[in-house]
């Protein structure tokens, strides 16, 4: 089964998107677009956030990273082609560019025990490195961004991970990666992205806002994603149907919105009801051998 390697690993993604904002106006610009607070992100810093409809729902989950002169969004690839032109429709009233820099930069995941021991000594004070980014996902999980054509001597001598292994530590970490086949379904909280940080309830407006608010003080939402673990002997996808088990049947609860499999063992995120019981029992629908349960979240799942 998956687990966190005992020294760092590197393990270069191609999935990823790179979206950058340059301009006096990128700070202003991106704060009424987002659920998170670029206001409060100084040089090096960086957060998870989420870009939505007017209606609340997310076009995209992403990281922000503030590099200083240029911020940057790290997001599923998929994404782009939706979410891109909403994220520019507005920037013709601001001095703001907004353009997919996906070119310009090579990003990379790093895991493993130790990397926090490894990156003060590579980074010393802050997160800003030869141009790029260390953006800090987890305990000892982070993103990695570095200018196309810079070369670390450092990263050379780490371990090569491959980018499904990465796919799968992100879940086990209970991070999203929604893709394109889910953007305009959920709303910010239903991938918990309160409880990693990725949305402001104090920042004041911004696309989508109000529904977000309404979620959170009229408990109007009843769904958030969860982590499944078991076994499959076909290939699971994205967006494949769920199904929980009443007694002798079965009824759809959701559909896969990550996945990660090694042979027959898989781990999984899916959007689902919130008052789940915690020894439910679910299968991918199709592959009625299937079996998986529910694994306890990594963080406390708050409203």
């Amino acid at each position: 089964m998956l687990t966190l390697a005992s020294s760092p690993m590197l393990y270069p993604l191609t999935d990823r998107a790179v979206i950058g904002l340059t301009g006096a106006d990128r700070t202003k610009y991106l704060q009424g677009q987002v659920t998170c607070d670029v206001n409060q992100l100084n040089p090096g810093d960086a957060t998870a956030g989420g870009h939505c409809d007017s209606k609340g729902k997310l076009w995209a989950s992403f990281w922000l990273a503030n590099l200083g002169e240029q911020l940057l969004l790290v997001l599923n690839r998929s994404l782009v082609a939706r979410q891109l032109p909403e994220l520019k429709k507005f920037a013709v009233f601001a001095d703001t560019e907004v353009e997919d820099v996906s070119s310009q930069w090579q990003v990379f995941g790093l895991a493993g025990e130790g990397l926090s021991h490894w990156l003060n000594h590579q980074l010393g004070d802050g997160n800003l490195l030869q141009g790029g980014i260390v953006i800090p996902v987890a305990a000892e999980h982070a993103l990695l961004l570095l200018p196309q054509g810079v070369e670390l001597a450092e990263l050379a001598e780490l371990p090569r991970g491959s980018e499904q292994e990465w796919q799968g530590l992100m879940i086990h970490a209970g991070l999203p990666d929604m893709s394109a086949e889910h953007q305009g379904e959920y709303i910010p909280q239903m991938l918990n992205l309160q409880a990693i940080g990725g949305i402001s309830f104090t920042k004041g407006c911004y696309m989508g806002q109000e529904t977000v608010a309404r979620a959170k003080y009229r408990g109007a939402n009843k769904k958030a994603m969860f982590v499944l673990t078991g076994t499959a002997a076909g290939d699971i996808g994205v967006n494949q149907d769920l199904e929980l088990q009443l007694g002798d049947n079965w009824r759809r609860a959701g559909t896969v919105l990550s996945v990660w499999q090694q042979g027959e063992s898989c781990l999984l995120t899916s959007v689902l009801n919130k008052d789940m019981e915690a020894d439910a029992v679910f299968r991918i629908k199709g592959q009625d051998d299937s079996r998986l349960s529910l694994q306890p979240l990594p963080y406390e799942l708050v409203d």
